[in-house]
């Protein structure tokens, strides 16, 4: 099991994960002819970041405390001014849609490290870890769009921003939660918890 160092250092590695993943597009190579030849294969982007992934990796490797601290501090460190949000930064940023979002990594990343240590280490229990994680995200986000639409605090299409930010990138999504379980029961069996 897991020592408070053990999670403090995860926090750490979850923060800086998170941070870079806000950078890096997640593509995926697809052969446009058979047999496969190097000249015939292309790259498609998914549409999303390697931020969400991130997010469900700490949880899955350093539990639910070590993944809600590295969201809080994350969280933090963006609203403080620091540009760490894919838009920048400051409490503005309170005021974009995409915020939602964001603030669902906290309760995204707590539930799949609750989830993902609560059983045995099965590949399916971390994939079902990371799924409740993505719910989470999601389901927050779109209850901070309903309430910025409720509100209107900032000039938004509630079904068009559902579209935008929960839908479109869904696809996606799911690829790298898939690829983040198999890392992380790869990992948790090198790492022997």
């Amino acid at each position: 099991m897991l020592t408070t160092f053990d999670e403090f250092l995860w926090a750490i590695i979850g923060l800086l994960l998170t941070i870079s993943g806000v950078f890096i597009e997640v593509a995926m190579p697809v052969p446009t002819a058979w047999p496969v030849d190097s000249n015939q294969i292309d790259i498609y982007s998914l549409g999303v970041t390697l931020q969400v992934g991130a997010v469900l990796l700490v949880g899955c490797l350093g539990g639910k405390n070590a993944g809600a601290l590295s969201q809080i501090a994350y969280l933090v460190l963006g609203l403080s001014g620091v540009q760490v949000f894919s838009q920048g930064g400051g409490l503005s940023y309170v005021q974009e849609p995409t915020f939602g979002y964001l603030l669902g990594f906290l309760p995204g990343a707590w539930i799949c490290g609750y989830l993902a240590f609560r059983k045995q280490r099965r590949l399916e229990v971390i994939l079902l870890s990371c799924l409740g994680g993505l719910i989470a995200i999601h389901l927050t986000g779109m209850i901070y769009l309903t309430g910025l639409s409720i509100l209107q605090v900032s000039p938004i299409n509630w079904g068009e921003s559902i579209w935008q930010y929960s839908v479109l990138p869904l696809f996606g999504q799911l690829i790298v939660m898939c690829a983040v379980a198999v890392i992380a029961f790869l990992f948790r069996r090198i790492l022997f918890y």
